[in-house]
C-alpha cells in the first residue's frame, strides 16, 4: 500500500512538510515530487488539484486527496499504526477543534503581523499575539499537543517552527519569543529537535535566503 503513494510538495512549504512528516511518524513509503510552484506548475498538478492548483497533492492508489488537513485525516485513517489522533472521541474533536484555529485564525494573523505594512503592524503583531496566547493555553503543562508524542495538532501547527523563525529573522520583527510565549516557544524546539521532524525540515540557510528574495520581490 505505501508504494503507491505520492505527495506532490514544494521544499519551502509547511503544509507540503505536514503531508511528509504524518507519513514519516507512521513509517508509510512514499514517492516525492518537487513542484515549481511559484513558475512552471506541472500538468499532473493541475489535473489532480484543478480548484487551487497548489500543494500538497496526495495520491494514493492513483486517486488524488488535497488539502493538507484532509490529506491528514485520511492518512490517520487509513494506516492505523503510530495515531495522530487522540482514540477518544471528545479528545478527538478538542484536537480538531485547535488544528481549526490553527488555520483558520492562527496562522493568518500570525502572517498579517510579520508582513503588514508598517502602519498596520502593531495592530497586526497584537492580534497574533492574542492568536498565540490562546495556542499556547493548549500545551497546558505538556510536551507537545498531543501529550508525550507528536500529534495532528503539532503537525498543523509546523509553520510556528523554523518558517516563523526564519521570517523573524528576515523582518526583524519578533512575534513568537521565548519571553512572550515561553511554553509555545519551547514546544517549537521540542518539536525540531525531534529526529524524525528534524530529517524532513529544509535547510534554514536555503529558507532564509528565499524568504528575504520573496521579500524584495
Amino acid at each position: 500500500m505505501g508504494e503507491e503513494v505520492q505527495v506532490f510538495g514544494f521544499w519551502a512549504s509547511p503544509y507540503s512538510h505536514r503531508v511528509e512528516l504524518a507519513l514519516s511518524l507512521k513509517g508509510v513509503p512514499y514517492e516525492y515530487i518537487e513542484e515549481d510552484i511559484l513558475k512552471n506548475k506541472s500538468d499532473l498538478l493541475l489535473k489532480y488539484n484543478p480548484i487551487h492548483k497548489k500543494v500538497p497533492v496526495f495520491l494514493h492508489k492513483g486517486k488524488p486527496i488535497v488539502e493538507s488537513i484532509v490529506i491528514l485525516e485520511y492518512i490517520e485513517e487509513t494506516w492505523k499504526v503510530n495515531p495522530i489522533l487522540p482514540q477518544s472521541p471528545y479528545d478527538k474533536a478538542i484536537d480538531r477543534f485547535w488544528i481549526k484555529f490553527i488555520d483558520d485564525k492562527c496562522l493568518p494573523a500570525v502572517r498579517k503581523a510579520t508582513f503588514s505594512p508598517e502602519n498596520e503592524r502593531e495592530t497586526a503583531v497584537e492580534e497574533a499575539c492574542e492568536c498565540l496566547k490562546m495556542l499556547e493555553s493548549a500545551l497546558n503543562g505538556k510536551r507537545f499537543f498531543g501529550g508525550d508524542a507528536i500529534g495532528m495538532v503539532d503537525i498543523a501547527a509546523n509553520f510556528l517552527t523554523i518558517w516563523l523563525r526564519t521570517i523573524q529573522e528576515a523582518t526583524g520583527l519578533e512575534v513568537l519569543s521565548v519571553e512572550k510565549f515561553p511554553d509555545l516557544f519551547k514546544w517549537t524546539d521540542d518539536f525540531i529537535s525531534c529526529s524524525v521532524v528534524k530529517e524532513s525540515l529544509p535547510s534554514t540557510d536555503k529558507l532564509l535566503s528565499f524568504v528575504k528574495a520573496s521579500l524584495s520581490q
